[in-house]
C-alpha cells in the first residue's frame, strides 16, 4: 500500500494543476490516444523506478540519495570547506575574459538555476509540509546539502570532458563525460552506452517535463487571473512558442541573457514577498523552527520527508535542483573557464539557492499563516501557497500566478538548450533546426492540452537520466577527487590569479 501510495504521489504532482480543467475540452482525439498509451508505459516503468523493496522510499530516489552522500564523504564535504569560494568566484573575482568557453560563471549559475526553480519551490513545498508536517523540512535541507556535491561532481566532469568548437560553440554534458571519461578508464563499451541512454532520457525530458508540463502550467496559473487565457489557449500558446523561439535561437549565449536577468529577478521578488510574511509573524519564526526540529524525527516527518524528496526535490527538482541528473553540468559546460574544479565549485551552490533558501522560504510562509493544517488543502500544493501569501498579502495570488509564469518560460528555455545538446550528440549539429522546431511545437501542444501520462513519461526519463550520470560519475569520481585536491592547494598557496 505504501508503494502504491509514494507511486501515486511522484506521478501525480501534476495532478493538481492538470485537473483543474475539463480534459475533452482542452486535448483533440488523437492526442488523448496518445496520451492512454503513453499510460501503459508509465505504468511499466514506475514497477521498475519507483520499486521500494517495502521502505517507502523508491528505487530511483535511493540512487539519488546514495551518488550524494558518498560524493559528500569520498570528496571530504569539500561542498562545505570551499563554499566562501564559490561566492567569491560568482561573484567574478576570478573571471578571465581570455578564457575559453561561452558563458560567465555567473550566467552558466543562472541558466541552470532557470530549469530547475519554479512549480516544485512553490507547489511541491507545501505538498511534502502537508504531507509530512513541518519536520520534513529539516530532511530537505538535508537533501540539499548532499546534493551539493552531486552538482559539484557532475559539473566538474562538464568542464573536464567537453568540446570547443573551431567556432568557439561548446559541446559539454554527461553524454560526453561519460563515453570519453570510462574510455580513458577502459570502460569504452560502457561509456558508450551510458552516454546514448543519458541523451536519449533528456531529448524526452526536455520535450515533457521540461516544456509541456510547463507551458500547461503557464496557461493554468494565468487562468486564475483571466478565464480568457484558458478559452484562448491556442492563441496564448502560439504566442508563449513564439517568446520561447525568439530566445533559443540565438543559442546558450542569449539563452544565459535572458536567464542571468530574469532568474535573479523573480527569485528577489518572491523572496521578499515571503519575507513580509515572516517578519510580519517574526515572533511565532522562534518557536516555528522549535516545531520544525522537534518533529523532525518523529514517524510522521521522516516519512513525510522522504515523500517530501521523492516527490518535490527528485520530480520537481524543489531540493537539490537537478543534483544527481546531471541535466545541469550541460549548461555549466559553457561556462568561461579552464579550471573544472571552479566550474564545479560554482555549481554546487544552485541547491543552496533552490532549497536551503527559496524552499525553506515557501515552508516557513506556509508553516507561519497555518494552512498546512486546513483539511481541504492537502495536496494542492500551489493552492496551499497562494493561500498562504494571499492570508497576509492581498492580491498575492495574482502575483503567484504572474511568478509562476516567469518560473516556467525560464525552465523551457533551459531545458530546451538541454535537450538540443543531447540531440546534437545523437545525431550531429546539421539537424538541430528540427529539434527546434520540434520543441517550439511543444509548447504549444502543452498549452492547449492535458497530457498527464505523456508528462508522467517525460518526468521518469528525467529521473531516470540519473542512473548513467551516477554510475559514470562514481567511477570517475577519483579522478574528480585530484582536480579538486589540486585545485584547492593552488588557491591555498594564492596561485589563483584574481581579476577584481
Amino acid at each position: 500500500m505504501r508503494s502504491f501510495y509514494t507511486t501515486a504521489l511522484i506521478l501525480g504532482l501534476a495532478a493538481p494543476a492538470l485537473a483543474q480543467t475539463d480534459e475533452s475540452s482542452r486535448t483533440p482525439s488523437y492526442l488523448a490516444s496518445l496520451d492512454s498509451i503513453m499510460g501503459e508505459i508509465v505504468a511499466l516503468l514506475s514497477t521498475v523506478l519507483l520499486f521500494d523493496f517495502g521502505t517507502g522510499l523508491p528505487l530511483i530516489v535511493a540512487v539519488l540519495l546514495f551518488g550524494g552522500i558518498f560524493y559528500s564523504f569520498y570528496f571530504g564535504w569539500f561542498s562545505i570547506r570551499a563554499f566562501r569560494h564559490a561566492i567569491d568566484v560568482v561573484r567574478g573575482i576570478y573571471d578571465d575574459p581570455n578564457d575559453p568557453g561561452e558563458i560567465s560563471h555567473f550566467k552558466a549559475l543562472t541558466s541552470a538555476l532557470s530549469a530547475t526553480i519554479g512549480l516544485g519551490n512553490i507547489a511541491g513545498v507545501a505538498v511534502a509540509i502537508g504531507t509530512g508536517g513541518p519536520g520534513a523540512l529539516v530532511w530537505m535541507i538535508v537533501t540539499a546539502i548532499f546534493g551539493m556535491s552531486s552538482k559539484l561532481a557532475s559539473c566538474t566532469l562538464a568542464i573536464m570532458y567537453r568540446t570547443i568548437q573551431s567556432d568557439g560553440r561548446v559541446t559539454g554534458g554527461p553524454m560526453y563525460y561519460l563515453e570519453k571519461g570510462l574510455e580513458l578508464r577502459g570502460f569504452k563499451r560502457l561509456g558508450r552506452a551510458l552516454a546514448v541512454l543519458f541523451a536519449m532520457l533528456c531529448i524526452g525530458g526536455a520535450l515533457g517535463g521540461g516544456n509541456m508540463f510547463q507551458s500547461n502550467q503557464t496557461v493554468e496559473a494565468l487562468g486564475v487571473v483571466s478565464p480568457i487565457f484558458k478559452t484562448y489557449n491556442w492563441l496564448f500558446g502560439l504566442i508563449l512558442a513564439a517568446m520561447v523561439g525568439a530566445v533559443i535561437i540565438g543559442g546558450i549565449q542569449r539563452i544565459a541573457s535572458v536567464t542571468s536577468r530574469l532568474v535573479p529577478t523573480m527569485c528577489i521578488l518572491y523572496v521578499l514577498s515571503a519575507l513580509f510574511i515572516i517578519l510580519s509573524n517574526i515572533g511565532e519564526v522562534p518557536a516555528m523552527f522549535v516545531l520544525i526540529f522537534s518533529e523532525a524525527f518523529s514517524g510522521q516527518a521522516v516519512e513525510g520527508g522522504i515523500l517530501g524528496i521523492a516527490i518535490i526535490g527528485i520530480t520537481r527538482a524543489a531540493f537539490s535542483n537537478e543534483a544527481g541528473i546531471g541535466s545541469a553540468a550541460i549548461a555549466h559546460a559553457a561556462a568561461k573557464t579552464e579550471e573544472p574544479a571552479r566550474e564545479g565549485i560554482v555549481a554546487m551552490i544552485g541547491p543552496f539557492i533552490d532549497t536551503i533558501v527559496i524552499c525553506t522560504m515557501t515552508a516557513l510562509v506556509v508553516l507561519l499563516t497555518g494552512v498546512y493544517k486546513d483539511p481541504n488543502l492537502q495536496g494542492k500544493g500551489a493552492e496551499m501557497t497562494a493561500t498562504a501569501f494571499g492570508s497576509v498579502i492581498p492580491g498575492a495570488e495574482i502575483a503567484l500566478a504572474i511568478i509562476i509564469c516567469l518560473f516556467a518560460y525560464s525552465t523551457m528555455i533551459s531545458w530546451e538548450y538541454y535537450g538540443e545538446r543531447a540531440w546534437e550528440y545523437l545525431f550531429g549539429s546539421g539537424s538541430l533546426l528540427i529539434f527546434r522546431l520540434l520543441f517550439i511545437l511543444f509548447v504549444w501542444i502543452g498549452a492547449v492540452s492535458q497530457l498527464a501520462n505523456v508528462i508522467s513519461f517525460s518526468d521518469l526519463m528525467i529521473l531516470s537520466m540519473a542512473v548513467p550520470n551516477i554510475i559514470g560519475g562514481i567511477i570517475l569520481s577519483p579522478l574528480i577527487k585530484e582536480k579538486l585536491q589540486e585545485y584547492w592547494a593552488r588557491l591555498q598557496r594564492g596561485e589563483m590569479r584574481r581579476f577584481k
